[in-house]
């Protein structure tokens, strides 16, 4: 771990003015952030009103700390079968709100000057950096996950990625963990915005699905009773397709691994100065 890397002082020094109302018992509303989230489809079980990922069955897992819960596909007009034979996608909740594992641990010896953990969900992450003395903030939309992170000792405002956040451009290391390549469902959108949000020379270390897929989904978050939140647009890239993403997005790779079957990527940000930094990059697709 380094604690004097690129990014640490200067972003750690904005920290008063702009995080300080939201790390207070009270999260922030989270107005802001939903209007980045997509519109939410129409759904046959009411919930209370609000974005996904904010409200149960979602916001009772975390508060409990326990599962099953679920990332239920939704069918599509021309794909009456769910988009293939794995309807739901089991979410590790348990592992979510435990301290860092191993496999976590591989990703935090990488972590370089201030790290910003985009969807921290429960902050195990934030929390691990945050004992370690390491200046480390979350970032999700859910209240539930803001409120726990922060009572396990890490620092998290709730908002959309796609807001304003502190610290952009200056983050050392930017984590994308737990599948949340998904978020928005447009991969190469949301590395764009990560490459805003990291210095320059700053890394991302991201989390892969543990399968070759490549895919936009709709889906809705579900416990075992069937009670479920409201729709939204979600992604799941594997290794090959989170790299070809993260190139079009303008990351270098510099580095992949797997721990405990679970497989990491870690890109930089490049240098002004460095000639492919400017560069507009086609997207492209692994070959099939």
């Amino acid at each position: 771990m380094s604690g004097t890397a690129v990014g640490t002082d200067t972003v750690v020094a904005e920290w008063p003015d702009a995080v300080a109302t939201e790390l207070r018992s009270k999260p922030a509303t989270a107005g802001a952030a939903r209007k980045h989230l997509p519109r939410p489809a129409d759904h046959t079980m009411p919930v209370t009103p609000g974005a996904p990922w904010t409200d149960d069955p979602y916001a009772h897992a975390l508060r409990t700390g326990r599962g099953p819960l679920f990332l239920r596909r939704l069918s599509h007009p021309g794909r009456p079968d769910g988009f293939g034979e794995e309807q739901a996608l089991p979410l590790d909740v348990e592992r979510w709100c435990a301290p860092a594992d191993a496999a976590d641990t591989t990703v935090l010896r990488r972590c370089t000057g201030s790290v910003l953990d985009v969807g921290c969900g429960p902050g195990r992450l934030v929390a691990a950096l945050a004992a370690r003395g390491v200046p480390a903030l979350g970032v999700d939309v859910s209240r539930a996950a803001v409120s726990r992170t922060r009572r396990s000792g890490g620092a998290a405002v709730q908002r959309s990625v796609f807001d304003r956040l502190p610290g952009e451009g200056r983050w050392g290391t930017v984590l994308l963990m737990d599948g949340n390549i998904g978020i928005d469902g447009d991969p190469v959108a949301l590395l764009r915005r990560l490459r805003e949000l990291a210095a320059p020379g700053g890394l991302l270390l991201a989390e892969a699905a543990p399968q070759d897929v490549d895919e936009r989904l709709t889906v809705r978050v579900e416990d075992a009773h069937g009670h479920h939140g409201q729709p939204f647009s979600w992604a799941r890239l594997g290794t090959t397709a989170l790299l070809y993403a993260a190139r079009s997005a303008g990351w270098i790779q510099t580095g992949r691994w797997t721990a405990e079957g679970r497989p990491f990527v870690e890109l930089r940000r490049p240098h002004a100065e460095h000639p492919d930094a400017q560069a507009r990059i086609t997207e492209r697709r692994p070959p099939s």
